[in-house]
């Protein structure tokens, strides 16, 4: 059954929104097209703003990339930002409208019926700029394009190569998925007018289909970690924050609690209720204090309380190059690490001597390395120090945030012109 319902994902991922690609590509009524040159007189006269639209229909209103990252620095350079996304009302925060979307039961329900309310509120608000996140849009960003909006697509994830990943696919059905996919990706890709990355590594890939693509990697928002607790304060205890799946390590990091006289602070949403089920039938489970979702500020609060941050990833394509930003996070609050031994992940510990990585299948490893971490308080403590001083000096997103602003700012001046 869980097989099944693996493929039946990928189906609406991949094949569904294909068709749709096909659907939709039918004329536009040249009535629909936006009348761009009162807007662009207004702008250059300084009496409107640039209008912008992020849109999600799979992540959380407030995820980190989304909201407190780009919508909030667009907010804080003057534009006039509305997020779409899934939240119980409308309102303003921290300078964002959030338009909300309703809750889903299950992904067909959000392939079709979010998706397309998504569309229906994103015309209504007849902004200027369109930003989206999800994959599954990008048939409607692509009838966004057809009608005269400009559009931009933010790859978070290498798509195909994530596909390659899915358990529930075997041998060469992935090959298959991943392949089809991945045409259609590109072939949307060249349509739109900015691609943004979260990776470098995804930034290349999108290069070769689109001319205007940058990165803007996900690096921590360092004003959250201007201050730590003190060291000596903290709890001799480990914490893991994020998404919660087989393939990020639960299982293994659950199992190597085991081997190991700690408590895990363990925060985030489960990728399944069968899996939570799982995990929590594990004799590790009794010693994790689990917090579920949490905000921000707790978020700051659980990295402040403990000493190791850990971030076990499995062997992935779609993982062995994506840069580590909750290992950024954990660094930036002063934290030693246990990470995985990719080799883009060891170059970053070993450069900053932040930490230790590991073989992240295999529990007792991992959990000989936290033993070794909590048993060496002093150092520890150098670790979270080096860290915390290279992440500060290397990785912010204060950086990253210009070269959003400035892709912004193009817009801006390509709709001037045009008065």
């Amino acid at each position: 059954m869980k097989v099944v319902i693996g493929r039946l994902n990928l189906y609406t991922m991949v094949v569904i929104p294909i068709f749709m690609l096909f659907l939709n590509n039918s004329r536009v009524d040249k009535t629909q097209v936006d009348k761009l040159d009162k807007k662009a007189q207004e702008i250059r006269e300084g009496k409107a703003k640039l209008r912008i639209c992020h849109i999600t229909t799979a992540h959380p209103c407030f995820d980190i990339r989304i909201f407190y990252k780009e919508c909030k620095a667009l907010a804080d350079a003057g534009y006039e930002v509305y997020l779409v996304a899934r939240h119980d009302k409308e309102e303003v925060v921290d300078g964002v409208h959030i338009i909300p979307l309703p809750k889903v039961k299950n992904r067909i329900e959000r392939m079709f019926f979010l998706v397309n309310k998504a569309f229906e509120i994103a015309l209504k608000l007849n902004a200027d700029v369109y930003h989206f996140h999800d994959p599954e849009f990008i048939p409607k960003a692509l009838k966004l394009k057809r009608l005269g909006k400009r559009v931009i697509y933010d790859a978070h994830e290498d798509v195909p190569r994530q596909i390659m990943s899915k358990p529930y696919l075997k041998g060469f059905s992935r090959e298959i998925f991943s392949k089809v996919f991945e045409i259609y990706e590109n072939y949307a890709a060249r349509k739109f007018d900015v691609v943004i990355t979260a990776t470098p590594y995804i930034r290349d890939r999108f290069l070769k289909l689109n001319p205007n693509t940058v990165d803007v990697n996900n690096y921590p928002l360092l004003d959250e970690f201007t201050s730590v607790c003190d060291w000596d304060k903290r709890n001799n205890d480990i914490c893991y924050i994020g998404g919660i799946s087989k393939g990020r390590g639960i299982i293994e990091l659950i199992k190597a609690l085991e081997f190991v006289d700690t408590t895990l602070h363990l925060a985030g949403g489960f990728e399944s209720r069968e899996l939570e089920e799982e995990v929590k039938k594990l004799d590790g489970w009794k010693k994790v204090r689990y917090y579920g979702f949490v905000d921000r500020a707790k978020v700051r609060d659980i990295l402040c309380s403990v000493k190791v941050g850990i971030i076990t990833l499995h062997p992935e394509p779609n993982h062995i190059m994506a840069l580590p930003n909750k290992m950024f996070e954990y660094m930036a609050a002063g934290l030693a690490i246990v990470a995985s031994n990719f080799p883009l992940w060891e170059e970053i510990i070993n450069k900053s001597g932040c930490g230790l990585s590991v073989n992240p299948l295999d529990p007792e490893a991992i959990a000989q390395k936290i033993r070794y971490l909590l048993e060496n308080d002093e150092l520890a403590r150098k670790m979270g120090e080096h860290g915390r001083k290279w992440i500060f000096e290397n990785y912010s997103w204060g950086k990253e945030s210009e070269k959003l602003k400035e892709v912004y700012k193009n817009f801006n001046s390509f709709i001037e012109v045009l008065a």
